[in-house]
């Protein structure tokens, strides 16, 4: 197991635009992925996005088998490699929920996103993915896509009386790794 040690909102590599992934199914990308999986795991995430770990491409997972302890309410969200993924909105339609980022740890927002849309990429053996989703699975996609361009969840808050440490906005929320 070989958990990485996840970048903090301040650290210029956040801000950076990720680049694609040129070839599938190498030993690199294999045990990127799998570093990407050990820290997500530990860090009780929803997904991780490879610039959370200094990692400048476009490669994001997502999703668990169970109900994730930071987000105990949220239906699960099937577990997903997406690689150079392109978001489609399917409609404007928006709905603001709150969200928490391990990079941004202690803190969690409510951040406006699409509530729908079509998420297409390729997997790791290069493979493609071609989704429509809605709700919390649309939320953790759109989430983990920012990063690859460069942007944290704050950047998204529009009512910053809605913006705060997770132990005040939620007692008692195990969110301890945030």
């Amino acid at each position: 197991m070989t958990v990485q040690t996840l970048l903090k909102m301040g650290d210029p590599r956040l801000l950076r635009v990720a680049q694609p992934v040129q070839q599938f199914n190498t030993p690199q990308l294999q045990a990127l992925l799998q570093d990407m999986r050990d820290t997500m795991l530990h860090a009780n995430g929803a997904g991780l996005a490879a610039p959370q770990i200094g990692v400048d491409l476009q490669v994001v997972i997502f999703g668990s088998d169970e109900p994730n302890p930071r987000y105990p309410d949220a239906p699960v969200v099937p577990r997903t490699v997406l690689i150079n993924p392109t978001l489609t909105p399917l409609d404007e339609v928006q709905e603001e929920g709150w969200e928490g980022c391990l990079s941004v740890p202690g803190l969690r927002g409510v951040v406006p996103r699409f509530k729908r849309l079509r998420y297409q990429g390729f997997d790791e053996m290069g493979s493609a993915i071609d989704r429509t989703v809605e709700g919390f699975h649309a939320r953790v996609v759109q989430h983990e896509c920012d990063h690859l361009m460069g942007v944290l969840y704050p950047m998204r808050v529009k009512d910053f009386s809605q913006f705060g440490f997770t132990e005040v906005l939620f007692p008692g929320l195990d969110d301890a790794d945030d």
